[in-house]
């Protein structure tokens, strides 16, 4: 994560944030994808239904990506170039639901996407975390009302052995 992602959405770490709406997910999407960069890696953690492709959906907007910011699931991983005007960083969105393992996941070479892209993984935690020396970690949970609960956090990358 650069600095200056780090640095910017710091006041959205360390406590619960409450997502009344879809549209709330996503909005937390825009402001977290309006201060990524090329190279960045957000990790998406929750249960199916937990809001992590809205709030992809969210980080793409806030990136300026091109194209629809769709659930990866089938294709693995979906590429989105930055919009003409944008900001100049694209997206790559993944799901490793599917993976196998890290070993799946380093054949799908996203350490050389990183040097254009923030790289969002779905279903990440665990798998996806030596991707980056320092990522975003987003935990989402759904209550029963359907209001979603995120949880940010920073964390240290933890390379493959």
């Amino acid at each position: 994560m650069t600095e200056q992602a780090g640095t910017a959405l710091v006041e959205l770490t360390g406590g619960e944030l409450t997502l009344p709406t879809e549209a709330d997910t996503e909005a937390l999407g825009a402001r977290i994808g309006a201060e990524l960069a090329a190279g960045d890696v957000v990790l998406l953690s929750g249960p199916l239904g937990a809001g992590k492709t809205v709030l992809a959906r969210g980080i793409g907007r806030g990136l300026g990506v091109a194209g629809a910011v769709t659930s990866p699931t089938f294709v693995i991983a979906r590429e989105h170039p930055p919009a003409p005007g944008g900001r100049g960083v694209g997206l790559v969105h993944v799901d490793a639901y599917r993976l196998g393992g890290r070993a799946e996941l380093d054949d799908l070479d996203l350490d050389t996407d990183l040097a254009s892209a923030a790289v969002v993984v779905e279903w990440g935690e665990g798998l996806a975390d030596g991707l980056a020396q320092r990522y975003l970690l987003v935990r989402l949970t759904r209550r029963d009302d359907d209001s979603r609960v995120a949880l940010l956090s920073w964390e240290a990358g933890t390379p493959a052995t």
